[in-house]
């Protein structure tokens, strides 16, 4: 059964800039997600097949925002690193919950947010990798930060600048 990012139906009849702010928590946990005019959300099945259509969007939303063709590498790379660990170690084997990606576009910067609902950055035990997701991130985006709730998943919200990887040296 292919899945599709969910749609605000009511959200969509509403005209640009009428945001209904009441609404806006994340499906991860009690924590609000901070809204503006501007956000781009995806909420998908956490499955291999969906990082493509994530790397596609984002990468979209950093052209659209300004960002030149390497910056836009960097930041489809880092993004699909961090849904991929989503993919492969948030849920047990053999059950997929919702991947979340929140992207916020500003002057010469993007934010993009990537939640999950398992069990936070771990890698599996059965995990075959060399763990080098996370490093790999941190050099690629100017600003990367890491919450982990008890049991609730975890959210890994990265900041990147079109001038390229300010900050991290």
């Amino acid at each position: 059964m292919e899945q599709r990012p969910v749609v605000d139906r009511e959200a969509s009849s509403r005209p640009i800039g009428d945001v209904d702010r009441s609404s806006c928590r994340s499906q991860a946990g009690d924590v609000p997600v901070p809204v503006t005019d501007g956000d781009i959300r995806l909420t998908l099945t956490a499955h291999a097949a969906n990082v493509a259509l994530v790397r596609h969007v984002i990468g979209a939303v950093a052209e659209a925002t300004g960002f030149g063709r390497r910056a836009v590498e960097d930041v489809r790379l880092a993004v699909t690193e961090a849904c991929t660990n989503v993919v492969r170690h948030a849920y047990p084997e053999r059950e997929a919950g919702p991947l979340e990606v929140v992207a916020l576009p500003g002057r010469e910067r993007l934010t993009v947010t990537v939640t999950d609902r398992g069990g936070g950055i771990r890698p599996s035990p059965s995990s075959d990798g060399a763990g080098l997701g996370l490093p790999l991130i941190a050099a690629l985006a100017a600003e990367v930060e890491i919450e982990e709730g008890l049991g609730r998943g975890s959210r890994l919200r990265m900041e990147f600048r079109s001038a390229g990887r300010v900050g991290n040296a």
